[in-house]
């Protein structure tokens, strides 16, 4: 019997959507051989346990169950990033249980790989006076996570975006950091795009000129540098900043809109991967690059490329919302129990954005159990005024 759903879309219509229902089967992984690949991972919300304003914890047990999901398909997981809603509702505090409980939770599992997120969002940035308090913020982050035996990823800083009178102080700040690192650290360039705060970062408006200034920093630290994200949802920048890092120097793909070509490379070189679209489309990924490290570059692009336009519909304008789509397709797919985020995120999204990720996910065979994804997503309807 086919599944048959009435969908709203943006011409307010509610026209009938039959499923393909053809769930990609998930393949089991231990590592790729021919890409780096990190998923960065959301966390999932406990309605039912409140923190001090009031808003949804975290459920710790679904949360790792994910992660747990992440390490068998053969992916490393990103931790603590801003796909778990890092200053977004997840604070520093947060941050560091959950840092602690994944790195606790990969060591009991073999294979089992991560970095951390550290930043500075436990310095509120109005109240940063100078690049030294910047310093003092990113040291005690990472301090932590070394701490903990964690290997971290430098995200971008709100607070050192609005002190920094000049390029030199990106310098002083990078440059300081890294030297005391432990082991290599990957760099984090997120554009305006994701968060706004975050304009003109390295000291440039300008990406060329922004470009100058971190290949300046890694050439200066490349012993400390694995390599650097990159999520300008712009193709071009990322394949001429991959063409100027020095030997040895990772270039990681966080454009959620054209990753399958820049994974996927060129004669001059390739991406690897750390990005937040790959937890909704962990089986899909999983299988590409399976294809990837055997060579079959065709059968790479058949299955990866479908699911780049769910994800441009996921990560489409205001883009700092994405985490919406990430959480409702764990939901769909019934790795949590309902649909719910920490601070309420869920609401940011429109029903018909949600109507148009559930189609779209389904056409690239990524509801797991289409009779359980069509039950969940009657029920957003229903919430939502839209009935059969």
């Amino acid at each position: 019997m086919p599944l048959i759903l009435q969908l709203p879309d943006e011409q307010g219509r509610i026209v009938p959507y039959k499923l393909l229902a053809r769930p990609l089967t998930a393949p089991a992984g231990r590592g790729f051989k021919s890409r780096i690949a990190y998923a960065a991972a959301h966390v999932v919300a406990d309605p039912q346990r409140l923190d001090a304003d009031g808003n949804p914890g975290v459920d710790w047990d679904s949360t790792m169950a994910f992660r747990r999901h992440l390490w068998s398909l053969g992916f490393k997981v990103a931790e603590a990033m801003d796909t778990s809603q890092r200053g977004m509702g997840l604070s520093w505090a947060g941050a560091k249980e959950l840092i602690a409980r994944s790195l606790a939770e990969a060591r009991a599992i073999p294979g089992a790989d991560l970095s951390s997120g550290v930043g500075t969002d436990h310095l509120d940035p109005t109240r940063a006076k100078s690049v030294h308090d910047v310093i003092a913020a990113y040291e005690e982050q990472i301090g932590f996570v070394e701490a903990q035996g964690g290997r971290a990823i430098m995200m971008a800083s709100r607070a050192l975006a609005r002190v920094a009178k000049s390029p030199d102080d990106y310098v002083k700040v990078y440059d300081r950091i890294l030297s005391q690192a432990r082991d290599k650290v990957i760099l984090h360039w997120l554009g305006d795009m994701f968060d706004p705060q975050l304009t003109g970062y390295w000291g440039s408006a300008d990406v060329a000129g922004a470009m100058d200034v971190v290949t300046s920093i890694i050439a200066a630290n490349r012993h400390k540098v694995e390599g650097i994200k990159i999520s300008l949802l712009d193709a071009s920048h990322e394949i001429t900043l991959r063409r100027r890092l020095p030997k040895g120097v990772l270039m990681f793909t966080g454009d959620d809109f054209n990753y399958a070509e820049l994974i996927a490379g060129d004669s001059k070189g390739h991406s690897h991967a750390l990005l937040g679209i790959f937890d909704p489309i962990a089986p899909a990924a999983a299988l590409a690059l399976q294809h990837l490290d055997r060579g079959d570059k065709k059968s790479f692009h058949t299955v990866l490329d479908p699911t780049v336009a769910l994800s441009r519909r996921i990560f489409e304008a205001p883009t700092w919302n994405y985490k919406c789509g990430v959480v409702f397709l764990a939901w769909l797919n019934g790795y949590q129990d309902h649909f719910t985020m920490i601070g309420g995120l869920q609401s940011a999204r429109s029903i018909v954005h949600y109507a148009d990720v559930f189609r779209l996910a389904d056409q690239c065979g990524l509801l797991r159990d289409p009779d359980l994804s069509m039950t969940r997503m009657r029920q957003l309807l229903a919430e939502n005024g839209v009935h059969e």
